[in-house]
């Protein structure tokens, strides 16, 4: 797997939600490094902890921007959010009662989901902010 790494291409020019797509992918890059360093359950946990709730507070910025403009696809963003959300959920409850482990699956799935969301869904509604004056 390679590890996700923030770059320009990543940018929706809307300052605080690329500052936020950074720490998400710094966020996975330090999961990732506490799963291949054999970091204990508990640090795995709360690495894992923090990724769930920086997700949520990102998605919640994200879905206030597009609701005050009036954001034609708000219904669809939301629904990909919460579907990624009960998915990340059900793994860390999983982790945590030691159900499930931490794979390159899982890293995959993670970084693959956050940057095919980001060149997807997030470049889709960045013209629609810019054309409010976000930025």
């Amino acid at each position: 797997m390679a590890v996700l790494t923030w770059d320009d291409s990543m940018r929706v020019g809307v300052t605080d939600i690329d500052l936020q797509h950074q720490e998400l992918v710094r966020l996975i890059g330090s999961l990732n490094s506490a799963m291949a360093d054999g970091s204990s359950h508990r640090v795995m946990q709360e690495t894992l902890s923090r990724l769930v709730d920086y997700t949520r507070t990102h998605f919640a910025t994200e879905e206030r921007l597009l609701e005050r403009y009036g954001y034609a696809e708000i219904a669809l963003h939301k629904a990909q959010h919460e579907e990624f959300v009960a998915k990340v959920d059900d793994f860390s409850r999983g982790f945590e009662e030691e159900r499930l482990f931490l794979s390159l699956e899982v890293m995959d799935f993670l970084s693959d989901w956050l940057k095919g969301h980001i060149m997807g869904s997030d470049q889709r509604y960045a013209p629609f902010l810019h054309e409010h004056g976000v930025s």
